[in-house]
């Protein structure tokens, strides 16, 4: 955007949770009663200050903030969708997968009549900071799949189209606020490439009448840091470089920037926000490797285009791991930067 400087260095959306807060979580969990509503509001804003300093202080250009207000990236908003009823989860130990999370039925049409609760969130933020700040959203299609049909809806695309004015009315709502950049986050499109028109009318759906720049969040899965999904670009194009999206923002470093000549099939009209840190690593790659990658990158596409970000969001990183690879990114990104003329 106009406004910010040549590539600039960003997050995809969420950041680690600090260690008192995610005790603090669990606490309101088991006994609820010991907290009344400003001791939650409190606890919030601060946790949401310390991601603020966090992010500021790596020298980012553009932040979060942190989605301290969310469980997981999605996972928290099903509270505030009406209709569905939890699923009693098969398994509860052992290795971490996807069959562990969260899991609802539809019991009646869905709706959100109280929104999905970001426009709080922007608030919230606004109150602490006036740095620039995308807003992530979950798409329709990543929301419903966790998401039965039950007797309402007859499969996942039927929940997805139910949900596709519930994400519009919340893109909207974040746009009337002053949210200039948005991020609506559907990973499960990587992961499900089969049916690539009914994809794209899906996303100029769910975009309609969204007067804000439109990035669009194309990770395989970062669930307690597993993936979901066969972990290719390849079946979404060329068609993905016609989404009613001003960018798509996908993860390289984690795959070794397989397939980064991609990007130079995406039409000039299309910015990349390009993922040059593995959020699933705890090895904290250099500035200098991360100018490396960048500059293999400015080879496919022009630096105008270009975001830098790590692959995914940092929940499930720890704290000082995110730190850390966020101060590198940001060097390495001034250091090519430097090189091209960009100033710093």
């Amino acid at each position: 955007m106009s406004s910010e400087p040549l590539i600039p260095a960003t997050v995809i959306g969420s950041w680690s949770f600090p260690g008192w807060y995610e005790a603090f979580i669990a606490d309101v969990a088991d006994r609820p009663d010991r907290y009344g509503p400003a001791d939650r509001e409190e606890a919030l804003r601060d946790a949401v200050r310390v991601v603020v300093a966090d992010q500021l202080g790596a020298g980012l250009d553009r932040i979060t903030d942190g989605e301290m207000q969310r469980v997981d990236f999605n996972l928290g908003f099903y509270d505030f969708i009406e209709g569905i009823e939890p699923i009693p989860r098969n398994r509860l130990w052992g290795a971490p997968a996807h069959d562990q999370r969260s899991k609802y039925r539809c019991v009646s049409p869905l709706a959100a009549p109280r929104g999905l609760g970001t426009v709080a969130e922007f608030r919230r933020f606004r109150l602490l900071t006036d740095a620039p700040t995308k807003m992530p959203v979950p798409g329709p299609f990543t929301l419903a799949g966790c998401i039965a049909g039950g007797e309402v809806y007859p499969d996942r695309m039927g929940v997805t189209e139910a949900l596709v004015p519930i994400v519009n009315a919340e893109l909207k709502a974040l746009a009337a606020e002053g949210v200039d950049f948005l991020q609506l986050d559907e990973p499960s499109f990587a992961c499900h490439p089969d049916a690539p028109e009914e994809f794209l009318d899906l996303v100029a759906r769910t975009v309609e009448g969204v007067d804000a720049y439109i990035s669009m969040h194309m990770c395989f899965g970062n669930y307690r840091a597993r993936a979901v999904g066969w972990r290719s670009y390849r079946p979404l194009f060329p068609h993905i470089g016609r989404a009613k999206v001003s960018q798509l923002a996908m993860e390289f470093a984690s795959r070794e920037l397989a397939e980064v000549e991609l990007l130079a099939e995406l039409p000039e009209s299309m910015d990349v926000a390009v993922g040059l840190v593995d959020v699933k690593n705890t090895w904290v790659e250099p500035a200098e490797l991360v100018a490396d990658r960048l500059r293999a990158v400015l080879t496919h596409v022009d630096a105008s285009r270009v975001s830098v970000t790590p692959d995914c969001g940092f929940s499930q990183t720890a704290r000082h791991v995110a730190t850390a690879k966020a101060r590198n990114l940001v060097e390495g990104v001034r250091l090519v930067r430097r090189s091209i003329g960009g100033g710093d």
